[in-house]
């Protein structure tokens, strides 16, 4: 499911630009910043998105198993896992002011579109109900370790949480067969 939802976001962030800019010659591409030798891992003239953190999402956390009714059987499923995904998007490109150029266009993409869903977008896998996506401030101190446990030098880059990737194991835990008879017995006091 991770791969989808940045998937998701990378096809849509890539038609922003190019509606914006009018070519197709800049790609998103999720990828690891930097590979084991501290090269970039990623193309020249490319926006490099690489998910640097998971975070699980304990306020609505359920803790409840999830029932269905699959095949005329009661299906006991595990709760959803709910998690953040923390995504750094990083321009990789020879002149600084086309780096900034299309960070700009990232930022400005996510301000426009802060929240999907597979209502409002029928390439949102539905198993996603929704992602909502907020600009992380880190400070020096903080961007600087991001940078040192990448591995890579610095780059242009802004750095975002996505909210609500749910992942669920589709196999089931339990079948427990359907209720057929109810019975129930008034008494008198």
């Amino acid at each position: 499911m991770l791969d989808v939802a940045l998937q998701f976001l990378r096809n849509e962030l890539k038609s922003y630009m190019l509606a914006r800019t009018g070519t197709e010659s800049v790609d998103v591409k999720p990828s690891k910043i930097a590979d084991e030798t501290g090269k970039y891992a990623f193309d020249s003239e490319t926006i490099g998105a690489c998910l640097i953190n998971i975070e699980e999402e304990r306020t609505l956390m359920s803790q409840l198993p999830e029932y269905t009714y699959t095949n005329g059987q009661h299906v006991v499923l595990e709760p959803r896992l709910k998690l953040n995904l923390y995504v750094m998007f990083a321009a990789n490109f020879k002149q600084y002011d086309v780096a900034l150029k299309y960070l700009s266009l990232i930022l400005t993409f996510f301000q426009s579109h802060p929240y999907f869903s597979s209502e409002q977008y029928p390439a949102l896998d539905p198993r996603i109900e929704k992602l909502v996506v907020e600009l992380q401030s880190l400070n020096y101190e903080q961007l600087n370790q991001v940078w040192t446990f990448i591995g890579g030098e610095h780059l242009p880059s802004v750095v975002y949480r996505m909210r609500m990737v749910a992942v669920q194991d589709e196999a089931q835990t339990a079948v427990q067969p359907p209720l057929t008879i109810i019975k129930s017995s008034l008494q008198s006091r």
